[in-house]
């Protein structure tokens, strides 16, 4: 990656941050013969780190989501392409995994809510098989014992985010897109359009259209129209990776909520690396409304392995190796906002809130097609930037 410091001709595009979408969104747009610069500081710091990397559309749903429940399905029937075409071209693995997810119930009641809720997915074309106590203990032997039952999604998978991550990024050098390592400045929007960025140095990046992609920071980013700047917000989330036994890793995803909290637990492939066969474990994640300060919460973790070990009880005797601390991009609505802004020259992708893995392909594929093509996909037409009211400068 380059240092800024000079001026530079213009390119096609811009790309303002450099987490997995905006490398999804410069990948494709070199595919698509555009050229391409991403500018990023510290790429893959924030929410792409952070994330567990759940591919879960349907144990995700929410009532009144169903736009977006729609939009993460067609996100995840692209991943197997997606994922077998990133890594053919970087030589990488991703981590893509096909285990389906199972939800535990933790009491009766939590359990009629889970069935209601099947039901609701099973309305909009997609099921999920009930479980019973013994059908659950089945699918995962070490699940705490009493738990009433629980729900299979088949369907919802997981990926390693941090490979995924440096895979994009690898695919992104290799397609001879340019890398800046530099903080932007502002925006650079005269005449009723955006030209490119200024960094902090000073260093003027001309380009025909900017893409801003910064995640949770997106609306702090100077040289915004107020009518522009991302409705987005910063929601706190820690995740905890511990190091297991191989025979106690669950072998699919489990998801439960504890007594209102809601947990998941991801397990990772195993390694032989050396000594006896182990896996990583990815605990998460909490939800904090805390403004833009990372300062790990000594609460939050304990509350995570709490609720983890309640569902999972061989996870007290797991190995802790890391707490990370990261911002996910809220929206008003929990969902992305894609497309063109109000300005001349600038795209917004951003807002994903916890569906930014998920959303990688589909985003990159979409806002490729709007700067090769000249229009957005359908499927990503209602979630326009400009569908909010303008936000004010915090």
């Amino acid at each position: 990656m380059e240092k800024s410091g000079r001026a530079r001709s213009a390119v096609d595009v811009l790309v303002v941050g450099a987490g997995v979408i905006g490398l999804s969104v410069a990948w494709r747009c070199r595919q698509r013969g555009l050229s391409v610069t991403v500018v990023d500081p510290a790429p893959g710091s924030g929410a792409s780190r952070t994330a567990a990397g759940m591919l879960a559309p349907v144990t995700e749903l929410h009532y009144g989501e169903q736009p977006l429940l729609e939009l993460n399905l067609a996100s995840a029937a692209r991943y197997p392409a997606f994922a077998g075409e990133l890594e053919d071209v970087t030589g990488r693995s991703i981590g893509y995994r096909r285990t389906g997810t199972v939800v535990a119930a933790w009491d009766a009641a939590d359990l009629a809510a889970l069935r209601d809720l099947a039901g609701f997915a099973g309305t909009l074309g997609h099921p999920v098989q009930a479980l019973t106590g013994r059908e659950l203990r089945s699918l995962v032997p070490g699940i705490a014992p009493g738990l009433p039952g629980g729900l299979l999604a088949p369907d919802d998978h997981q990926v390693d985010n941090r490979r995924l991550h440096a895979a994009l990024l690898a695919a992104v050098t290799g397609a001879e897109a340019r890398l800046v390592d530099a903080p932007v400045a502002r925006i650079d929007v005269g005449g009723g359009r955006a030209r490119g960025v200024i960094t902090a140095d000073g260093t003027s990046l001309p380009a025909g259209t900017v893409v801003l992609a910064a995640g949770a920071h997106s609306g702090r980013v100077a040289g915004l129209p107020d009518a522009d700047r991302p409705r987005v917000h910063p929601v706190r989330g820690q995740t905890l990776r511990l190091r297991m036994s191989a025979d106690t890793m669950p072998p699919l995803i489990v998801r439960g909520t504890v007594k209102g909290s809601p947990v998941y637990l991801v397990p990772r492939a195993t390694s032989l690396e050396s000594g006896p066969p182990t896996g990583e474990l990815v605990i998460g994640a909490s939800s904090e409304e805390a403004g833009f300060d990372c300062t790990p919460r000594a609460g939050a973790v304990y509350e995570l392995l709490r609720d983890a070990q309640s569902l999972l009880p061989a996870v007290s005797e797991a190995e802790l190796v890391e707490v990370s601390t990261g911002l996910r991009p809220g929206s008003p609505d929990n969902a992305p906002l894609i497309g063109r802004s109000r300005t001349e020259g600038l795209v917004i992708a951003t807002g994903h809130y916890r569906n930014g893995v998920l959303l990688t392909p589909i985003t990159g594929d979409g806002v490729a097609a709007l700067l090769a093509d000249g229009a957005l996909p359908p499927e990503l037409l209602a979630f326009s930037p400009e569908r909010f009211a303008p936000q004010e400068v915090r």
